[in-house]
């Protein structure tokens, strides 16, 4: 079969709908209602590693604001010669590339894709379950969770967080709150939508 060019625009067209984010990012109901495969994929990573679907959308709509392909700004030299990013953190989750390769060679996840939104769901509750058990960080504890997210393991632990980064974690915490709240509300709806 050849594909002529309005096909070809069309399953384009039908590409960049699927990562365009939600419309109403601060309601988690509304996340789920709009993206119907999303629940289920944060609720499989809750399960697997123990870390709410609260804090794991909370992590994402901070690191890229759910936008699949997000990518650190590209600094420009004179005012607008493009240089090299900061980081290679890429996607929904903004996973570096080291991270991202010991995750897909820890969980056998050979395959894990940063735009793909369940992939990133399990690679934010993977990291922050090896932060619940190398930090002892409590798996509800948002702004904990999201300063290792952020600085690291090792960089966590020194504990030497810039009061602007502090402000960023305290927010992660509260819509992680929020998230949780309104989770309550919806959360049998989606779990019957889901059968």
């Amino acid at each position: 079969m050849r594909l002529t060019p309005l096909i070809l625009a069309s399953l384009a067209n039908l590409s960049a709908c699927a990562n365009i984010p939600p419309h109403n990012p601060h309601n988690i109901c509304d996340i789920f209602r709009e993206k119907d495969d999303w629940y289920q994929a944060s609720l499989n990573a809750s399960r697997r590693w123990g870390v709410p679907i609260a804090v794991q959308l909370s992590i994402i709509n901070q690191e890229s604001g759910f936008v699949a392909d997000a990518e650190p700004p590209r600094p420009t030299i004179l005012g607008f010669i493009p240089w090299f990013r900061s980081s290679s953190a890429y996607g929904y989750a903004q996973a570096q590339n080291g991270t991202w390769s010991d995750y897909q060679r820890q969980t056998g996840n050979n395959w894990a894709d940063r735009e793909d939104f369940a992939d990133s769901c399990d690679f934010v509750a993977w990291y922050c379950a090896i932060s619940n058990k190398k930090l002892g960080i409590a798996s509800h504890d948002a702004q904990n969770l999201y300063l290792a997210y952020h600085e690291g393991h090792s960089g966590y632990r020194q504990q030497k967080f810039k009061p602007w980064l502090m402000n960023v974690a305290k927010k992660v915490h509260q819509r992680a709150w929020q998230y949780d709240a309104q989770l309550s509300a919806c959360r049998q709806q989606l779990e019957s939508e889901d059968r």
